[in-house]
């Protein structure tokens, strides 16, 4: 595969300078958003490619036999049943409730969800999309319950990550694999399509431990009302839906977020970030330290070894 374009690894130049004291502010992205060239042996069709490149992800359907989907939503019940007097700091709950929101790494949680995350079928097209070896930076179970799950506020994954954690460059991108049918209508994946060619640098300083508040209700590293009114009337939105085993890949700094679920539906998904081996974090470009490493793995970067072939308990 052709590198379209390269840098040097552990960059620690701040491409991106956000959480600015004073104003909000668009820098136009430098980073590729595809960093291959598509060619007849790549684990995505030249349409997919081309939509990833311009909106900035692309859905991906029937890539799971049942027997594996079921193992998988099997399991993800099982950790989200975990005893609350038993629950460890990287399960996040519901604002005001008991109930869970997230439960953060999952690869170490799961034995299965650390398989489904070496998958070819997700690792191999991210190491395509990425044009390099990769490592997971985060991985997460994401629960949004029926009549009471909360909102997911419009971000960019990267601001967080670049400000918080000390990722580089925009060379990381998310799957998303959705563990039940995701309609319209019970708080799916909404994306602003052409989004991740702008990097909003936002305002307002980092509170220490700011990730205590944020995981339940983000405020600081969010774009302003007006930015995203801007973003939605000229590009458009989408919403990411489909049957259980559908998977979302996402470009790092594409715009998202999601609605509340009022309808009695549950909504989860298991989400996977992989980050270029080349990618690995420095210090953090906008937070006194990193985040907990249940949130922003700093010590395990080493390349994940794909595998091949259905997914068993």
């Amino acid at each position: 595969m052709k590198v379209t374009k390269e840098i040097q690894p552990f960059d620690t130049v701040d491409a991106y300078p956000t959480r600015l004291p004073d104003r909000e502010h668009l820098i136009h992205r430098t980073d590729p958003v595809l960093w291959s060239d598509w060619h007849e042996g790549a684990p995505i069709s030249r349409d997919e490619a081309e939509h990833y490149r311009e909106n900035g992800y692309f859905v991906r359907h029937d890539l799971f036999g049942q027997a594996e989907l079921d193992l998988l939503v099997q399991t993800a019940r099982r950790l989200r049943d975990t005893d609350p007097a038993e629950r460890p700091a990287d399960y996040v709950t519901e604002p005001g409730s008991d109930d869970v929101r997230t439960v953060f790494r999952l690869d170490e949680h799961s034995p299965v969800f650390a398989r489904l995350a070496a998958d070819s079928r997700l690792a191999g097209v991210a190491e395509f999309l990425l044009n390099d070896r990769v490592y997971l930076h985060q991985s997460r179970l994401n629960y949004k319950p029926g009549f009471k799950g909360k909102e997911f506020y419009w971000h960019s994954d990267f601001e967080t990550w670049h400000a918080e954690d000390g990722l580089p460059r925009m060379r990381a991108v998310s799957a998303s694999v959705l563990l039940t049918d995701n309609s319209r209508l019970n708080g799916p994946l909404l994306l602003i399509p052409g989004s991740q060619t702008e990097f909003i640098a936002c305002a307002g300083e980092t509170p220490d431990n700011n990730h205590e508040c944020s995981l339940k209700a983000q405020e600081i590293g969010v774009p302003s009302p007006d930015t995203i009114t801007r973003f939605a009337r000229d590009l458009g939105l989408d919403a990411a839906h489909g049957p259980t085993g559908t998977v979302v890949f996402f470009d790092c700094n594409t715009l998202h977020g999601s609605n509340g679920n009022i309808t009695p539906d549950p909504r989860s998904n298991a989400f996977f970030v992989f980050n270029a081996i080349t990618n690995r974090p420095v210090r953090p470009f906008a937070a006194p330290k990193p985040r907990p490493a249940w949130l922003s793995n700093r010590d395990r970067i080493l390349p994940i070894e794909t595998v091949e072939g259905p997914i068993t308990g």
